[in-house]
């Protein structure tokens, strides 16, 4: 079994020790996302109408803001015309309460993230070694900085260009765009989740590097490849034929890896 290294006295522990401080772990991990959860789904309003539609109107900061990088740059293309997508639409009875449910359990992982990397920190702090637990514990903290960089690239960055070009994009004038409320949140959800998540490459790089499963060199030597995995995905993620907006969402990840390359182990 594994041991748990005690500061001053090393102790095994059996299977079920292990089982059971992984079910205290999750309990409380459940009851700081339940938390949240409640505090997201007392506030309705601000959480959907201002911040889920947000992205939905030509007033969001993303769209005034490339605007004026237009005006600045003499590039009217960057201006986005006024446009409002407020045809959501509900078919299910229960629809909209199950949505609201399930949207604040979403948020309320998202806003426990530092509570959900804590709890993991102090299952596996008591299995390192005293020279181990310092890199590790700046790791796991650093982890939630990287989780919200990233969930606010996806909303404020990736999310509102994909939502302008699939929710506009029409291959026949004849064509309406209507959407339902679980399609716009399922695709909104998707994209700040898995921005977030993409944004811990550098702490799974840290960590591969600390075990000895790759080092600055490697990462050197594929870089090229990274790169076109990178402009691949970031194509997939931002549907758009203007590569600007490709662009934008790849850029944050390319700097992503040079950094991972920075902090890797030599």
């Amino acid at each position: 079994m594994a041991e748990h290294k005690q500061a001053g006295d090393a102790r095994e522990m059996s299977f079920w020790d292990h089982l059971d401080d992984l079910r205290k772990t999750l309990f409380r991990i459940a009851i700081g996302i339940f938390a949240c959860m409640i505090l997201v789904f007392v506030n309705k309003y601000i959480v959907f109408d201002v911040i889920i539609f947000g992205p939905t109107s030509s007033d969001f900061l993303l769209y005034r803001a490339l605007c004026s990088l237009g005006n600045l740059l003499s590039l009217p293309s960057l201006c986005i015309e006024p446009f409002s997508l407020h045809n959501l639409q509900n078919i299910t009875i229960s629809g909209q309460f199950f949505t609201h449910v399930s949207t604040s359990f979403w948020f309320g992982f998202v806003l426990s993230f530092p509570w959900i990397i804590y709890q993991l920190w102090l299952f596996v702090r008591p299995a390192l070694y005293e020279n181990e637990r310092s890199a590790i514990s700046k790791a796991f903290a650093f982890s939630s900085i990287l989780f919200f960089v990233g969930v606010l690239v996806g909303y404020f960055l990736v999310f509102p260009m994909t939502l302008k070009f699939m929710g506009f994009y029409e291959v026949s004038k004849s064509v309406d765009n209507i959407f339902t409320l679980t399609s716009y949140i399922d695709t909104l959800t998707i994209l700040v989740l898995g921005m977030g998540i993409v944004f811990q490459m550098p702490i799974l790089i840290l960590i591969l590097s600390r075990i000895g499963v790759v080092n600055k060199a490697f990462l050197r030597k594929y870089r090229r490849h990274s790169i076109v995995v990178i402009l691949t995905l970031a194509a997939i993620i931002t549907p758009s034929p203007d590569p600007t907006t490709m662009l934008a969402a790849s850029i944050p990840i390319l700097l992503l890896y040079e950094f991972s390359i920075y902090i890797c182990k030599q």
